[in-house]
């Protein structure tokens, strides 16, 4: 099953290296194992028989529970349904318990499979995000993100890990889990680089197989009715390798990289019984993977043998040439079948209908695709009427969080750990502090409760523990005292040694696309945070959480000890099970974690993967220090070897400071002090107008259209002094601007507040959003005072809107 045919390779040496079709005898064989079988096929052919044409179609197309009501499917007989990342349960409440989950499933599934006139009773299939467990619901277990699993190297554990993700989802009414991820990230500033186990292929292909076992159960067992959904091996393909680590963007590699690097996880994840696959969003070479027949049917159905179904992604099939979310005849063509079409989907419905009775979609391409969806949805168990809906309290449960809070403390890795500082002495004085230290939120990542994991706070995660939460605990259980410090300031006697845990703000795909490797660019809160304590003499480790390698060598420097903990999840005792001594001295658990991803030897090094000529990386893959190494880390070169600052399109203003490449400045009749804000001395600005003037930042032209697309905001943190005596007005870009009054009309004077505008606002009042100099332009025509401490762009779409007229 493992070999290439001698035609092959011959094949492979005639072809261009940048062939846009794929050769599938070059391609090793695999075969869906638990799929097919006489019972079922007989059974799906006996359905398939009583199906109209209409409800065929149907079972073709996935709407999200955000535009389509349960009493829909009587007209639109739609085959499966998707909760998208910000889309709520059908009470709204998207914090909700998970009975609203379950009552929304139900509802779904009942219009479905009730008896009506011309109706063949088909039960939906209802797919979610968990990526990281069951992660959009409240009180669920929220492991690590792939990027730290990756370095634990332990199969047998993320087979427990996707029994727990399976046995959450099965509970909360889901019947699929659109994971795992199997992509193999080969450029770093990717913003889904925390979604791929490894840069390399080999950790990938074990733990695909691990994680279908574990959601699964074994080939031919899989039953909803026993805590187990369907996997989704995704995005076929090579949705980790494209140019310049740009989401949805090109692989531009040949087909031999194309199979050794990108492909092992899916074969792997097929030989487990894989029931689908998910298509990417990404191209190769030029030609939209949604589109490509070559691939989607010559080789995944053809060559690789799988026989369950593949399914798009979010309104993937609209990138296709010729097509629009509502209408893509290629996507089924090239063999997709079915598409996930959030907000459009009567008109693809519509439309495929109408295609199919043309002749444009053929007729045994439709009979193909629906017999897939059934005989999936069939092997599943979802036409057996009973559901584990309430079984027992699976979300949270006690011997699910000790499966992820084992994940946490085997995923850590030791960077550096000069004069054995680690681990945490018994007795010992601790001083906790950094912004993630005790926030869950930040310490779980994207794909946590909402799309891009902003807008959470602790009370948003029950039963879940904090990393200063966890270290407290452990701490003084080895007789020291901990101290939660929210500023790094210290209060008391000098602490032995203080853990600053930093990292990374939530981000998830496109929004967390950056373009150099620097860690915070024109924020650098944490570092101060780091040289204060240092000047102090306090030994200092740093716990980093990020969900890629980011060139750190400033902190790194000022650090002792640092560890890269990349995204734990809910169970933040698992660092303390690490860092902190028994009693007796002796640590309680050794670092085992090793780097799955290169470290970055400076701010440019993106793409310097193991393997790969040139390779010369901070730290390698496969390193990780363990209590017995005697390893001395260096004093560091502090040169980003790229201008960071040209990668900052974001952040313009921090508390205290203008973020490069951006300035600040003011004009006309206004002036200028630094007053006190965000808990520290004159870290704000206030202007005040006496007349007519303007605020502005300006810097280097940027193309804002997919920030814009992304629906993020220009966010600012501001402060009425003085109310305005008339019209005020925001702009981003240079020409068009929106009336702002209502803003600092109705702001409570003296008090700090937050604004968020969508950058959509100014693009229907006539900026162009793919050319902007002036990311923010505050302008009055009369007196106004106010004080400015944040300027930024921001990803969280809770409370934004355009101010009101």
């Amino acid at each position: 099953m493992r070999f290439v045919l001698a035609a092959g390779a011959a094949l492979l040496a005639t072809t261009s290296a940048m062939a846009q079709t794929a050769h599938p005898a070059l391609w090793p064989k695999a075969h869906s194992v638990g799929l097919v079988d006489a019972k079922t096929e007989a059974f799906v052919t006996r359905l398939m028989a009583q199906m109209s044409l209409r409800e065929k179609v149907g079972q073709m197309i996935q709407g999200d529970i955000s535009s389509i009501k349960p009493e829909e499917l009587r007209e639109y007989p739609l085959g499966s349904v998707l909760g998208g990342g910000n889309s709520p349960p059908l009470s709204g409440n998207d914090r909700g318990p998970v009975g609203d989950w379950i009552k929304t499933a139900e509802a779904f599934r009942q219009i479905a499979i009730e008896k009506r006139p011309g109706h063949v009773p088909i039960p939906t299939i209802f797919g979610m995000d968990s990526v990281h467990g069951n992660s959009n619901v409240l009180g669920a277990t929220v492991f690590p993100h792939n990027i730290g699993l990756g370095a634990m190297r332990d199969p047998a554990l993320m087979e427990k890990i996707g029994a727990v993700t399976a046995a959450e989802s099965a509970a909360s009414g889901f019947d699929w889990a659109f994971g795992p991820t199997v992509t193999v990230p080969q450029d770093d500033r990717w913003g889904r680089s925390y979604e791929g186990y490894s840069e390399r292929p080999d950790i990938t292909k074990l733990y695909a197989a691990a994680m279908v076992r574990g959601l699964q159960g074994a080939p031919g067992t899989t039953r909803v009715q026993n805590g187990k959904v369907a996997a989704s091996i995704k995005h076929f393909i090579a949705d980790g390798g494209t140019h310049d680590g740009i989401d949805q963007g090109d692989a531009r590699i040949d087909e031999r990289t194309l199979i050794d690097t990108h492909a092992p996880g899916y074969i792997s994840g097929i030989d487990a019984g894989a029931m689908t696959v998910m298509a990417s969003f990404s191209s190769w070479n030029g030609v939209k993977n949604h589109g490509n027949k070559s691939l989607l049917t010559d080789v995944l159905k053809g060559r690789l043998g799988f026989e369950g179904f593949v399914v798009g992604d979010w309104n993937a099939h609209g990138q296709v040439p010729g097509c629009t979310p509502g209408d893509c005849a290629a996507t089924f063509n090239a063999g997709l079948d079915m598409a996930m079409v959030p907000n459009d989907w009567k008109a693809l419905f519509e439309n495929t209908l109408r295609e199919v009775q043309e002749g444009k979609i053929p007729m045994a391409r439709v009979d193909d695709a629906v017999r897939r969806i059934l005989r999936v949805k069939a092997k599943l168990g979802l036409f057996d009427p009973a559901r584990p809906y309430e079984v027992k309290a699976e979300l949270g449960a006690p011997e699910h969080r000790a499966v992820a809070r084992q994940a946490v403390a085997e995923s850590l890795v030791l960077l550096k750990n000069n004069g054995a500082l680690l681990p945490i002495k018994p007795g010992q004085k601790v001083l906790v502090t950094g912004s993630h230290a005790d926030d869950v939120g930040l310490q779980s990542g994207g794909w946590t409760l909402s799309w891009q994991g902003t807008g959470n706070t602790n009370a948003d995660f029950p039963g879940a523990t904090t990393i200063w939460g966890g270290l407290k605990a452990a701490i003084e259980a080895a007789g020291g005292t901990a101290t939660l410090s929210a500023d790094g300031s210290v209060t008391g006697p000098k602490p032995d040694v203080a853990v600053v845990v930093f990292g990374e703000q939530p981000y998830a795909e496109m929004v967390g696309d950056i373009a150099t490797l620097e860690f915070q660019p024109g924020d650098k809160q944490a570092l101060a945070e780091l040289k204060a304590l240092k000047a102090q003499g306090i030994p200092v480790v740093s716990v980093f959480l990020s969900g890629r390698p980011l060139w750190v060598n400033p902190e790194l420097n000022q650090s002792d000890a640092f560890v890269a903990a990349f995204l734990p999840g809910t169970e933040g005792e698992g660092i303390a099970d690490v860092l902190v001594a028994k009693k007796d001295g002796t640590p309680n658990k050794d670092f085992r974690g090793r780097l799955s991803f290169s470290w970055p030897k400076n701010a440019a090094q993106f793409a310097n993967n193991v393997g790969q000529p040139g390779y010369d990386p901070l730290f390698a893959y496969g390193y990780g220090l363990t209590y017995a190494s005697r390893i001395t880390v260096p004093q560091l070169s502090e040169v980003p070897g790229i201008d960071t600052s040209l990668a900052n399109v974001s952040t313009y203003f921090t508390p205290g400071k203008v973020a490069p490449p951006w300035k600040l400045s003011e004009d006309g009749a206004v002036t200028m002090k630094n007053v006190d804000g965000a808990g520290r001395q004159e870290a704000a600005r206030q202007y005040a107008f006496t007349g007519a003037g303007h605020v502005r930042v300006t810097g280097p032209s940027i193309d804002l259209s997919r920030q814009t697309n992304a629906q993020m905001s220009l966010r600012i943190d501001y402060r009425v002094d003085a109310k305005p005596a008339g019209r005020v007005t925001l702009g981003v870009g240079d020409k068009a601007v929106i009336d702002a009054t209502s803003l600092f009309a109705g702001a409570a004077p003296g008090a700090w507040t937050s604004a968020k505008i969508p950058l959509d606002c100014f693009r229907k009042a006539g900026t162009d959003v793919s050319k902007v100099s002036q990311p923010f332009l505050l302008g009055t025509d009369a007196g106004l005072t106010v004080s400015i401490v944040g300027l930024k762009l921001d990803a969280d779409p809770a409370g934004a809107a355009c101010p009101a007229p």
